[in-house]
């Protein structure tokens, strides 16, 4: 097939976690538990803090949009896996896997933003208390979702543009179960320079400055924490930074570690075992992190399911 001249038509192949044919009807069986389970859990943060007039504050309107956010990154790569295996049909167009590869590097940096902003909020919230409403006002926070959004969106879009120029014109089989961005490059038989330092590039600019300004975030908290003489304000402080750092460390111990695994082994079946924690599993995790350790979003939750309970 000539690629260059057809991609309109070019099909890539997905050749999944495993192409054990014995394997198969429990990874389907695996994944949709888990894609499932990381829609209502979501959903139930999403309903429950729109519920709840207590938690119409900033950092629960940052957390719902976290939760939508979880809920578009799984849809964008786990229901069509679940076609594949179902139709036992690995196929993927050439359109369908650049729409892929956007929402791919979208959500993830979308997330990796927003918890930046998270960690803003609670360094405003414990080392400036008397100025927490002033500064964190609605029209603020909209604005910092809307950035955090055009940055993602564009940043993907940059990507994608740069994607369109390739040709690919040898091996179609994509060593993954999903379409990601350094495996395609990978395929293709055009010079992938620009590709490959752009994403560099990104990586550091929106992978390692979000992280250095949590770090400073929360080194800033710490230091607030020891200065104060009540307990009380010392607990109430740590279980309102508690969730958002464990969900911080699950995101990036996560993404580290595909990128560890990636460096370090060649086999294609690691790195995408590897990916499934921080693709799934992630998403998955949060909104049983935010439930349990927060007793905000528990007691939420909790009035939410007895309200619901009466109309079964």
């Amino acid at each position: 097939m000539e690629a260059e001249n057809q991609t309109g038509f070019l099909e890539f192949i997905l050749l999944g976690l495993s192409e054990d044919p014995e394997l198969q009807l429990f990874i389907f069986g695996l994944f949709l538990s888990m894609y499932l389970v990381t829609v209502l859990g979501n959903l139930l943060i999403i309903l429950a803090i729109s519920s709840d007039s207590h938690l119409h504050t900033p950092m629960y309107f940052f957390l719902s949009n976290l939760s939508w956010m979880d809920i578009c990154f799984s849809t964008c790569i786990v229901p069509k896996m679940l076609v594949n295996i179902q139709t036992k049909n690995k196929t993927i167009s050439y359109m369908d896997c650049l729409t892929q590869v956007y929402f791919s590097m979208l959500f993830p940096i979308l997330d990796t933003l927003l918890l930046t902003v998270m960690a803003y909020d609670r360094f405003v919230a414990v080392c400036h208390p008397l100025h927490y409403i002033t500064i964190m006002n609605p029209r603020f926070c909209g604005l910092l979702v809307f950035v955090t959004w055009l940055i993602g969106v564009m940043t993907s879009l940059l990507h994608i543009s740069l994607m369109t120029h390739l040709t690919f014109c040898k091996d179609f089989e994509i060593p993954h179960f999903f379409c990601e961005l350094t495996h395609i490059l990978q395929l293709a038989c055009s010079d992938t320079f620009l590709n490959s330092t752009l994403i560099y590039v990104m990586t550091g600019v929106l992978g390692v400055l979000p992280l250095l300004g949590i770090i400073f975030s929360y080194s800033r908290i710490a230091a607030s924490i020891r200065k104060m003489s009540s307990s009380g304000g010392k607990q109430k402080a740590l279980s309102t930074c508690g969730s958002h750092l464990s969900v911080v460390s699950l995101f990036y111990g996560t993404g580290i570690g595909v990128h560890f695994t990636s460096a370090v082994t060649h086999s294609s079946q690691n790195i995408s075992v590897a990916s499934v924690m921080y693709t799934v599993v992630t998403p998955m995790l949060n909104p049983f992190i935010y439930s349990l350790r927060n007793k905000d979003v528990k007691g939420a939750l909790g009035r939410l399911l007895s309200r619901a309970t009466p109309c079964l």
